[in-house]
């Protein structure tokens, strides 16, 4: 099976809320195909906030029949921040079936009160391949507040990885729809996994609770 990155962070499946800001998140997804743990941070590292370090780290297993897809990855990345939109980084990614791999992404977000996007594509040289990929990662939040505590949350994140430019190896798509109240999340998700270069898709219908720590 070809390496999986998160960006959700993260990403399975977590929210950036600016290139700078400090955050740690955990989300636990659970359906009757598999069941997901990510871990997503972000630590800003001089006091001028050009520097920051996100980490990420997830536990993917699936059911019986498909335990082949079984999944753990760890990516720290070191980010310089141009401003507060745009971030170049540099990453050292460990995946327990694709091993080591260097990586070059741009971080690029957007958002105002409800609104979150985030788009990194990366370009990475897998140590156990001998040879290049390249990614795009998307994330999507949008936020429909109902009172000062309570608001209904919608997540999205897209992953599209490919081998030498031109085979695909892996993709993801992961949606998100919950209830939010003081840091804490709880919902519907569904994720639909795609493996290789003639991809085999796997579906996932499930709960999310995600906190913010």
């Amino acid at each position: 099976m070809k390496k999986i990155v998160f960006i959700l962070i993260s990403a399975t499946t977590l929210v950036f809320c600016t290139v700078q800001a400090q955050f740690t998140q955990v989300e636990l997804f659970a359906g009757y195909a598999k069941t997901d743990i990510t871990l997503l941070s972000n630590q800003p590292l001089n006091t001028t906030q050009t520097l920051s370090l996100t980490t990420m780290a997830f536990f993917q297993k699936f059911n019986e029949e498909n335990q082949q897809f079984n999944e753990i990855g760890v990516q720290p990345t070191l980010y310089y921040n141009l401003n507060t939109h745009v971030a170049v980084g540099s990453s050292l990614y460990y995946n327990s079936f694709g091993g080591f791999s260097e990586r070059l992404s741009v971080k690029y977000v957007q958002q105002n009160s409800r609104l979150t996007l985030v788009l990194i594509p990366s370009i990475a040289y897998s140590e156990q391949k001998k040879a290049s990929y390249t990614e795009l990662f998307t994330q999507f939040h949008y936020t429909i507040p109902i009172s000062a505590k309570v608001s209904l949350q919608l997540n999205a994140q897209l992953l599209s990885v490919w081998d030498k430019f031109t085979t695909h190896s892996r993709s993801f798509q992961q949606v998100r729809g919950g209830i939010a109240l003081n840091g804490h999340q709880l919902g519907l998700g569904i994720d639909l996994d795609q493996f290789g270069p003639k991809p085999i898709t796997k579906a996932t219908i499930g709960l999310y609770y995600r906190k913010n720590l």
